[in-house]
C-alpha cells in the first residue's frame, strides 16, 4: 500500500504493470463538508477518481485540527462560492466532472445555482447528496448529528448494555450508513450512466443507510428470533459465546465462538469441562455460562490469552487500543497501517488503490487539468 504523499508505492506498481485504482478517468467535484462526505470522497480518490476538493477561502477545520486524514489524497482550490467569479467557476468545473459530492442542507446548492437542475449542460453528471435525514421528509431541514441519526433507526436502541444505549463512536452512521451509501450509490449511477448516457441525483441519508444496516437484525426481530432489548441477543452482548471479558490486567478479551466447534475449542483452550456447563441453547443459562467464563479469563492478562487464543479456532481476540492497533503482528503484515494511519480498502488485485500526494491549486490550474 502506499503511503499517505509518497510516490514510491505508486511507482512499484506502474512497475509491475499495474494501474493504481480502478476509477481511473473519473472526475468528481467534492464540496468540502465534514465527515461523511470527505470519507467518501477520499475513498473514490484513493481507488483512483480524480477528484477536486472546493474549500471556503481561509476554512480552518471545525475540530481545529491542522491536518485531517479524511482530506488526504486529493487537490483543493479555494472558492468564495458567494460570489459570482467563485459559482462560475465551481459550475464550470461540474460541467466537465463525471460526478459531485455535497453534504449542504437541502436547497442550499439550489440557492447557489448550483443544484442537480443547474447542469443541464452536462446529461452524465451522478450528483451525490449526502445528509443525515435525506432531501425530503419533516426533518430534512433539521440539524442533527450521527447519534441523532442512528436514534430513529432502531440502532442505537439495539447498541450498548442493558440499562442504556451506547454510541458507537460515528462510524455507524457517518461512515457506514453514510460514506459507503453514498460512495455504493454513486458508483451504481456511474454505471448507469457509461451505459445509458444519463446521470441522476443520488441522495443519500444517514437514517435510511442504517436502517438497511439493520436488514439482518429486523429479519430476526420479524422471525420471532430478537428480543427488542439490549443484551438479551445473539450479538448484543448477551450471549456469553459472542461477548467481551475483562483480563486480569484490566484489559479485555473479545469472544465470536457462536458455532458449536468453535465453542469447543474455547472451552477446551480456557480449561473448562463443556459438560459442567448448563445447556448454552437456553438463554436462561446464558448468565451462569458467562459468570463462569468470567472467573476464568480474570485469572490471566489479556495478552496471556491472546497469546494462547489467537490464531485458532477459539474465535477470541485482545481487545487493542487505537494506539496498540497498528502494532498487532496481522496489521504490520498486511500493512493495514502506515505508521498510525489506516491505509485503503479493500485491495484490488489488477487496480490497486493507493493515497495520492495532494496540493492546493488555483482556479485557472484546477480548470485546465479538465480541459
Amino acid at each position: 500500500m502506499a503511503v499517505a504523499g509518497g510516490e514510491g508505492g505508486r511507482l512499484g506498481r506502474k512497475a509491475r504493470g499495474l494501474v493504481m485504482g480502478a476509477l481511473q478517468g473519473i472526475r468528481i467535484v467534492e464540496f468540502a463538508g465534514l465527515g461523511p462526505t470527505p470519507f467518501a470522497a477520499m475513498w473514490l480518490a484513493e481507488h483512483g477518481a480524480q477528484v477536486i476538493r472546493i474549500t471556503r477561502p481561509g476554512n480552518r477545520h471545525v475540530l481545529g485540527m491542522a491536518r485531517d486524514l479524511l482530506d488526504r489524497g486529493r487537490d483543493w482550490i479555494e472558492l468564495d462560492l458567494k460570489s459570482d467569479a467563485g459559482r462560475a467557476t465551481a459550475r464550470e468545473l461540474v460541467l466537465g466532472a463525471d460526478g459531485l459530492i455535497e453534504g449542504m442542507r437541502p436547497g442550499v446548492m439550489e440557492r447557489l445555482g448550483l443544484g442537480p437542475g443547474d447542469f443541464a449542460a452536462n446529461p452524465r453528471l451522478v450528483y451525490g447528496r449526502m445528509t443525515g435525514w435525506g432531501q425530503a421528509g419533516p426533518l430534512a431541514q433539521s440539524a442533527g448529528h450521527d447519534i441523532t441519526y442512528l436514534a430513529i433507526t432502531g440502532a442505537l436502541h439495539a447498541i450498548g448494555p442493558a440499562g442504556h444505549p451506547v454510541a458507537p463512536l460515528n462510524l455507524l452512521g457517518d461512515f457506514a450508513g453514510g460514506s459507503m451509501y453514498l460512495v455504493s450509490g454513486m458508483l451504481a449511477a456511474l454505471l448507469g450512466a457509461a451505459r445509458t448516457g444519463r446521470g441522476q441525483v443520488v441522495d443519500a441519508a444517514i437514517s435510511d443507510g442504517v436502517a438497511h444496516l439493520m436488514t439482518m437484525i429486523s429479519g430476526l426481530r420479524l422471525a420471532g428470533m430478537w428480543q427488542d432489548r439490549r443484551e438479551a441477543n445473539l450479538l448484543d452482548g448477551g450471549a456469553p459465546y459472542y461477548a467481551i471479558y475483562r483480563c486480569a490486567c484490566g484489559g479485555h478479551l473479545a469472544v465470536g465462538a457462536i458455532e458449536p466447534q468453535f465453542w469447543a475449542e474455547l472451552l477446551s483452550r480456557l480449561g473448562i469441562a463443556a459438560d459442567g456447563l448448563p445447556d448454552r441453547a437456553d438463554p436462561a443459562n446464558w448468565p451462569a455460562i458467562r459468570a463462569r467464563l468470567a472467573d476464568v479469563i480474570a485469572t490471566r492478562s489479556r495478552d496471556d490469552w491472546a497469546g494462547l487464543l489467537e490464531g485458532t479456532d477459539a474465535c477470541a481476540a485482545p481487545v487493542l487500543s487505537i494506539d496498540e492497533a497498528p502494532r498487532h503482528p496481522h496489521n504490520r503484515a498486511r500493512a493495514t497501517f502506515a505508521g498510525a494511519e489506516p491505509q485503503p480498502a479493500p485491495r484490488l488485485s489488477l487496480t490497486p488503490a493507493g493515497i495520492a500526494p495532494a496540493r492546493r491549486l488555483d482556479p485557472a490550474e484546477a480548470l485546465a487539468r479538465w480541459r
